[in-house]
């Protein structure tokens, strides 16, 4: 393992609630190219504090997560067409002390729509309005899906992501059916208050024929095992996590590694 040095290049991530999921998956890829280089996770207790830590102190790369992903927009100089078209960020990167904005969750649900070959025409419900949830709305629109629901307590960021997609809102996701159900809020998430309840109740999930969860950890989610154990076509937030942090590595790096390698990394990821 390369030891700690002061030629060392940083990366980190920004999170309410960190994982090992970008540690990981990043050191992983950095030992088997031979890069000088180490990322850690933070939980900042100021944001704007913790940008400009990332400014001043040269780090090269910023993940940003949850609930980070919209707060952070104001305070980089560059926005990057992946992240103003959906005022969403999740990855800064620093090029001499000047900070450009991107979001590769979209490419990656993007891609997973794809893999999937989820049918346009179906109906889908997606629970949540945050920065995700921004990404998520897009790439199914983009993907031509229109029969789409968001279900959102805060109205005004629920209508408002509704409006800017043409899709419909709604409240509350409780009782309501969709082919697709997808969950993109920290429900199920592990280390929060409802980190054993499912986001969508045994009723919809056995209406739904797909069940993507966007929660990364655990892998296993509450909602992930319901869908499993009643036959469903399954999309993880491990998936998601991995093909995003992929293309956030290429960007910090410049380095694309080889699906070899990507795959050794998601399976060190995982293996936590």
């Amino acid at each position: 393992m390369t030891m700690l040095n002061k030629d060392m290049t940083l990366c980190i991530s920004l999170s309410a609630r960190p994982s090992n999921n970008g540690t990981r998956f990043h050191n992983f890829l950095y030992e088997e190219l031979g890069l000088n280089w180490i990322y850690k996770a933070f939980a900042p207790t100021d944001l704007g504090q913790a940008i400009a830590g990332v400014r001043g102190l040269g780090i090269r790369g910023c993940a940003v997560s949850m609930p980070y992903k919209e707060d952070v927009i104001a305070l980089v100089d560059r926005m990057d067409a992946s992240a103003a078209a959906i005022d969403s960020v999740n990855t800064v990167v620093n090029d001499d002390g000047v900070l450009t904005a991107y979001n590769t969750d979209y490419s990656a649900i993007a891609q997973l729509i794809e893999r999937n070959a989820l049918d346009p025409k179906s109906s889908v419900l997606l629970r949540g309005s945050g920065g995700m949830a921004k990404a998520t709305a897009a790439a199914f629109r983009d993907a031509g899906f229109s029969a789409v629901t968001i279900a959102a307590r805060n109205e005004e960021r629920g209508r408002a992501l509704a409006d800017l997609y043409d899709f419909a809102w709604i409240p509350d996701a409780d009782g309501v059916a969709a082919d697709v159900i997808v969950n993109i809020t920290p429900i199920g998430m592990a280390g929060g208050a409802e980190a054993q309840s499912l986001s969508f109740d045994q009723e919809q999930i056995a209406a739904a024929s797909v069940v993507f969860d966007v929660v990364a950890l655990p892998a296993e989610t509450p909602l992930v095992q319901a869908a499993r154990a009643a036959g469903k076509t399954v999309i993880t937030g491990a998936e998601v996590a991995t093909l995003q942090a992929l293309e956030q590595f290429v960007l910090y790096t410049g380095i694309r590694p080889t699906s070899e390698q990507v795959r050794a990394a998601e399976e060190f990821m995982r293996a936590q």
